[in-house]
């Protein structure tokens, strides 16, 4: 047994040398990350859906068309899977039942679309173990934060090529957007409770992980979405996106929650002067000296 006491004796050290590891390895272990990245999968499916029926149906053509130009690039859609997004976006015999149709996707895209914004925010507070943001205060950024995200899909075909000179810019491009969104995701959805410079850990590791699988989806995704449409038809789509997006809210929602323990624990947190982020050890944040907590409740 002496080779598992010098184990526990190198386990011990490690963890007095590096206590970042043992509040990572817990907070991994506690958090229920998978069933987070699950909701958030279902939720960004569940807004996603009707908002392609509500662009065919209200979205001018040059829109519709750029549309379709990142959602190729970023999957790398061909064969029957192409002709599916070409269906859904431009050919239409009954401009009647297309209207009615893009009118039902846009009242359930508003109805589920906060639902997804709610879901990564609560990611993003969940991370910080901070409690939820009042609705008052959160709702417009529910409305912000998803009105730039379909922005950013949009454009993702031009970001993709390196507007026009290739992949070799397009991909360092494509790594800075995303490591914008996700800053800028995190200082909204958080409602301001957490310093920029804090968030950077967590932006760069969801940067770092959206672009690896953005770029990756081309190899994959083109062969798995046609197999899945000649064997199951448009329900093997559902569960081949599905899958996909449960990937990436996977990778995101570890991410953020990776950089918000690397943010608040040594040694990076002194390289990013963040010693006194957090108080107490529940993620209390002061509110520039004016003795108010960034939850709305006053250090008193």
């Amino acid at each position: 047994m002496a080779w598992k006491a010098r184990l526990e004796r190198l386990r011990a050290g490690a963890e007095r040398r590096f206590p970042v590891i043992t509040e990572l390895t817990g907070r991994l272990l506690s958090a229920n990350l998978l069933d987070a990245a699950t909701r958030l999968a279902a939720q960004a499916f569940l807004a996603a859906v009707p908002l392609l029926f509500a662009f065919a149906a209200f979205a001018p053509e040059w829109m519709r068309k750029q549309l379709q130009d990142s959602l190729r690039a970023v999957f790398g859609l061909t064969g029957g899977s192409s002709q599916e997004l070409d269906q859904v976006l431009n050919e239409s015999t009954d401009p009647e039942s297309r209207e009615t149709s893009g009118i039902i996707g846009l009242v359930v895209t508003l109805a589920s679309a906060t639902s997804f914004s709610r879901a990564m925010a609560r990611v993003c507070e969940r991370a910080w173990r901070l409690p939820k943001a009042g609705t008052r205060i959160a709702a417009w950024r529910w409305v912000v934060w998803l009105l730039v995200l379909v922005l950013v899909i949009l454009f993702q075909a031009p970001v993709r090529d390196g507007f026009g000179v290739g992949l070799w810019l397009g991909t360092p491009l494509l790594f800075l957007v995303a490591t914008f969104v996700w800053l800028w995701t995190q200082r909204l959805l958080l409602a301001g409770r957490v310093p920029w410079v804090a968030l950077l850990p967590g932006a760069l590791l969801a940067s770092a992980a959206s672009t690896a699988l953005s770029l990756t989806a081309r190899i994959y995704m083109p062969q798995a979405l046609n197999r899945s449409l000649r064997e199951y038809g448009s329900l093997g789509l559902v569960l081949a996106l599905l899958s996909w997006l449960i990937v990436l809210s996977a990778a995101i929602t570890f991410a953020v929650t990776i950089g918000a323990v690397l943010a608040q624990e040594p040694p990076l947190n002194r390289w990013l002067g963040t010693e006194r982020l957090k108080e107490g050890g529940a993620g209390r944040f002061k509110d520039g000296g004016t003795g108010r907590l960034k939850d709305g409740r006053t250090d008193r």
